[in-house]
């Protein structure tokens, strides 16, 4: 496709309209916002939904695994397509489907009483976000002036930030009400107790669903009230609808210079001559293009999303109780959005270059002391997995282990009363589930491991590719007459809160170092290394890289952590980041300053 168009300049006025400038300004922000809350709010749901939905759907860890990874799957699937999509129903039509989509979503989740129902939402909720992330900044660099992308460029990563805040707060408000109610049961009889507080944390990541239900239909509304992008006007021939955009943000007297810019077939080269166009598969275009791709791949791999998402599970693994790792995960998404001003500031001074080296160091020593403080804490585990393969029952091939204190105190006798945690990985064929349990949590009072929690359906798809000896994945009828094999069992004391509060800091130090380097400098990357000829596909092709490689990571995370601990996740991401910050030292061009055309000049 070519975007030519997408990067004329509009000249900039004292007299150019200031409130339809804002209202964009509003209205890409809230784009960001939305795709901050598609990140950010499983985080504050994941432990309500996993202390519930597994009891009574019988979800395995993998399932809930996909269940965190479908917002990321939906945005692959529409990342793919969001550019084609914007050229065929408008950059305006995109940001409204998109809203749509984003606001369906949401009672399909809070009304859901089925693993198929929630994975479908969190899917719809992740192809809306695959769409902003391509629309919006592609909608506003078409629609303001040169002067004010960069501002439109802020708007958006900084409202990413505060949706994030506002999902982290979201969750801390229900935290402190599961905490109220469990306060509140502790004199009940122990069913009447769990009973009790399965009802509250189901109605509790239900509600935290409902929560996002007012911003979906505040940027839903407020798309359907924006002009079409003029160049998109323009490139379909509708000229006095794209002159009728330009005066709601390009000054009177400038209008129809701009359109006449629009209209050229092609921008001259600086000598004067026609704009010759290279074959595509040319340097010019396929190492920018490749280098592009990278930037966006090892900034997932430093592992955001899944530290985003998966925040409180990990706080509460090192050792925080209850809402103290909801407050933790707040401080950690609202130091996100102020550090990401702190790049801002300093983007155009600095550099971008220089950032994402500051950011990627920094990033890698931080993911290096996570790691090093979850060895420490997993070293002294005692392993029972011996023990446990002895409870599986003959026939059944089921274990069913009632945790009393008694019971806790057999598998680790050397507690001395603290707190004891235990971690099971277990598989039925090639079907595997992990399965932990604290000895503080009353709601984990039996070890219950039967072949339905962990042994799935067969789908359409996987029917077919077995059919052909092709399909990777496990076997159904396989599993249902395989044994039950305790791969690994491990049993040791709840890390000290000082260690969890230690592990929080490695935690902020990542996201302050994130959010400086890559958190801002990824997006211009985006923008800035893709020829003007393949930005907008290459804009496609670079997100989806970006989100297959965050779909696969927060999808792999609780079967890493349940079979090989915490730190080696951590370990994983510190080494990717290692490669990323050699990438921005030895292969980026610093862009600081350069026009585009200067920009992409350079690699030909």
């Amino acid at each position: 496709m070519n975007d030519a168009s997408a990067v004329m300049p509009v000249p900039a006025s004292d007299n150019a309209p200031r409130w339809p400038v804002r209202y964009l300004l509003f209205i890409g922000g809230m784009g960001g916002l939305l795709y901050g809350i598609d990140i950010g709010i499983i985080a504050g749901a994941l432990p309500y939904l996993e202390a519930t939905a597994t009891a009574s759907w019988h979800l395995t860890t993998q399932q809930l695994g996909f269940v965190v990874a479908a917002v990321l799957l939906g945005s692959v699937l529409s990342s793919l397509f969001a550019g084609a999509v914007a050229d065929l129903i408008g950059r305006r039509g995109a940001m409204v489907l998109a809203g749509v989509l984003f606001t369906a979503s949401i009672p399909v989740m809070a009304l859901s009483e089925g693993y198929g129902p929630l994975l479908m939402g969190r899917l719809l909720q992740g192809i809306s976000g695959g769409l902003i992330g391509v629309v919006v900044p592609l909608y506003l660099a078409e629609v303001l002036s040169p002067e004010r992308r960069g501002r439109g460029a802020a708007m958006f990563q900084l409202l990413l930030t505060i949706g994030l805040v506002l999902a982290a707060v979201i969750g801390l408000y229900h935290a402190h009400s599961v905490d109220a109610a469990t306060a509140a049961v502790r004199h009940l009889p122990g069913e009447e107790q769990q009973r009790m507080l399965f009802a509250v944390k189901d109605r509790a990541w239900r509600t935290i669903f409902w929560s996002c239900l007012l911003p979906g239909l505040v940027f839903t509304g407020g798309a359907l009230l924006i002009s079409e992008s003029p160049r998109w006007l323009v490139r379909r021939g509708r000229i006095e609808k794209a002159r009728s955009a330009l005066q709601r943000t390009v000054a009177p007297a400038e209008v129809e210079a701009t359109l006449a810019r629009m209209q050229a077939p092609d921008a001259p080269a600086s000598d004067g001559s026609p704009a010759r166009r290279d074959p595509l598969l040319s340097r010019r275009y396929v190492w920018p293009f490749v280098l592009a791709c990278l930037v966006l791949a090892f900034t997932q791999a430093t592992g955001i999303n899944s530290v985003l998402a998966y925040a409180v599970n990990i706080l509460q693994q090192a050792g925080l109780p209850g809402a103290v790792a909801n407050w933790a995960d707040v401080s950690i998404k609202l130091l996100n959005a102020l550090m990401t001003v702190v790049a801002l500031v300093l983007v155009d001074r600095k550099g971008r270059r220089f950032l994402l080296m500051l950011g990627t160091g920094g990033i890698t020593l931080a993911l290096l002391g996570a790691a090093l403080l979850f060895v420490r804490s997993e070293h002294g585990r005692l392993d029972v997995q011996p023990a446990l393969q002895q409870q599986v029952y003959g026939q059944s091939q089921s274990l069913s282990l009632p945790m009393d204190a008694a019971q806790w105190r057999r598998l680790d006798g050397n507690a001395d009363g603290q707190p004891l945690q235990l971690t099971v990985s277990y598989a039925y064929g090639g079907f595997s589930n992990v399965r932990s349990l604290r000895s503080d949590n009353p709601i984990d009072a039996t070890l219950q491991i039967r072949r339905e929690d962990a042994v799935s359906a067969d789908s359409v798809i996987g029917a077919f590719f077995r059919r052909l000896n092709l399909n990777p994945f496990p076997d159904p009828a396989a599993a249902a007459q395989a044994p039950l094999v305790i791969e690994r069992a491990v049993i040791g004391p709840v890390p000290s809160p000082t260690h969890g509060w230690l592990v929080a800091g490695c935690i902020l130090l990542f996201v302050a170092f994130f959010a400086v380097g890559p958190g801002v400098c990824v997006w211009l990357a985006l923008s800035e290394l893709m020829p003007t000829r393949i930005r907008s596909n290459g804009m496609s092709i670079a997100l989806l890289i970006n989100q297959f490689v965050s779909t696969v990571i927060a999808a792999i995370f609780l079967p890493t952590v349940g079979h090989h601990g915490y730190a080696s996740m951590f370990f994983f991401w510190a080494g990717c980041t290692l490669l990323y910050f050699l990438v921005a030292a030895f292969l980026l061009p610093e862009t600081k300053g350069k026009t585009l055309e200067e920009i992409e000049a350079r690699f030909r």
